[in-house]
């Protein structure tokens, strides 16, 4: 199994930057890629990007291009979702999820992940 551990989560200042981390352990080698959700309370959990791990090619829902930036460092066994011009409604649970189990598209679901992380609270203030 792969074990996710999120962090990097906070709160900011709407305008504000933040970079989340999802740290990898466990049967590393498993991972092949990495998502990232969000859930905000009320709501169903929400797609934002994930990544391939060894092409590092990249794929966004739509809301969230220009803004949001996924990377992976594969030394460290970490992704990160860096955060640029948040606003009021990022505000949310943060989970990363690794071990895709579909082709990678700017439409991923939570099925299409095998493991996740425990989440991280985003919380933006107007």
């Amino acid at each position: 199994q792969v074990q996710l551990v999120e962090s990097g989560g906070g709160l900011v200042q709407a305008g504000g930057s933040l970079r989340l981390s999802c740290a990898a352990s466990g049967r590393t080698f498993t991972i092949l890629g990495m998502g990232w959700f969000r859930q905000a309370p009320g709501k169903e959990r929400e797609f934002v990007a994930a990544i391939n791990w060894s092409r590092a090619s990249t794929y966004y829902a739509d809301s969230m291009k220009g803004r949001f930036t996924i990377s992976r460092d594969n030394a460290k066994n970490t992704g990160y979702l860096q955060m640029n011009s948040l606003k009021p409604e990022d505000t949310a649970v943060y989970y990363c999820a690794a071990r895709p189990t579909k082709p990678y598209s700017d439409r991923m679901g939570s099925a299409d992940f095998g493991s996740w992380g425990q989440g991280t609270q985003v919380t933006v203030s107007s």
